[in-house]
């Protein structure tokens, strides 16, 4: 492997910058899994650039509207302890508090993880389920993708060239909701087999707010936006869960792999969107 060149530049334009003279080059924060690509040789970089220098993307801030901003550079422990993530965005604080072990969780960060975009990842069905935006810089300024669009293909993402993700953002949720998290896997701390992320207000007896999202089940995190609004304005039925969780299954389009089959994770699905709802009517006293 050629050598690497390695810049610790102190501000996104500065990354910005490195990134258009050297297309082959590679952000890093955490470094797990663009380490482990670089061993397997899956890439070799000619250059590295260090993100933990560039303090403006280490924040949480929460807005006078309800909505939090996420900086790319904050580590996956210090999202999970976030007093900034209550009600339905504490999907995102316990998503995170899933990811890995306290080693993982003490060196990586969100944007490397969702700039990974593993489909097997905590974060994607999470950030999905909240609707969140992913904020992107480039030499042509900052964008904005929802999270639902941001997650494009097996590893793939909206990211074009000489760009970086900055923030999630994530819009204000209904006072009172509450943020679940459901994952499944083979031990603690591995990838997920599948996961279910939901934001779920009641109003009484009826359902005011529903969004919730797959995730391990194909190449991207699944919401059928369609699907939640047939439950909203009503009590919520074991048939109208059951109607929902099977909709979501058969949305999905999940592989055969080492942890489970495809046919497995649809069996799961339903389930899963079941408990998902018994652990938030039960947060909501509902």
């Amino acid at each position: 492997m050629s050598e690497t060149r390695y810049s610790e530049p102190v501000s996104v334009d500065e990354v910005v910058t490195l990134l258009s003279e050297d297309e082959d080059a590679k952000c890093v924060a955490g470094g797990a899994s663009l380490v482990a690509m670089m061993n397997a040789r899956l890439l070799e970089p000619t250059g590295l650039i260090s993100l933990r220098r560039v303090d403006e993307i280490r924040t949480i801030e929460k807005s006078a509207d309800g909505s939090v901003q996420i900086g790319a550079g904050m580590l996956h422990r210090e999202v999970a302890s976030s007093d900034e993530l209550e009600g339905g965005h504490s999907v995102v604080r316990r998503a995170a508090a899933q990811i890995a072990n306290p080693v993982v969780r003490n060196m990586g960060t969100l944007g490397g993880s969702v700039s990974h975009a593993d489909p097997a990842a905590d974060y994607p069905s999470a950030l999905a389920a909240v609707g969140a935006d992913i904020e992107i810089a480039g030499s042509h300024g900052r964008r904005t993708v929802p999270a639902t669009e941001f997650f494009t293909d097996w590893y793939e993402t909206a990211l074009q060239s000489g760009e970086l993700v900055t923030a999630a953002i994530l819009p204000p949720v209904p006072p009172g909701s509450a943020g679940v998290y459901e994952k499944l896997a083979k031990v603690k701390g591995d990838l997920g087999i599948a996961m279910v992320a939901m934001v779920l207000a009641m109003d009484g007896d009826t359902c005011s707010h529903l969004s919730i999202a797959v995730g391990g089940c194909g190449p991207a995190p699944v919401r059928l936006p369609d699907a939640e609004k047939s439950l909203l304005g009503g009590a919520l039925s074991e048939a109208g869960i059951r109607e929902l969780g099977q909709a979501l299954s058969e949305a999905t389009d999940p592989v055969d792999d080492v942890r489970a089959s495809a046919d497995f994770r649809r069996l799961l699905i339903p389930r899963m969107v079941a408990r998902a709802f018994s652990t938030a009517q039960e947060e909501l006293g509902a």
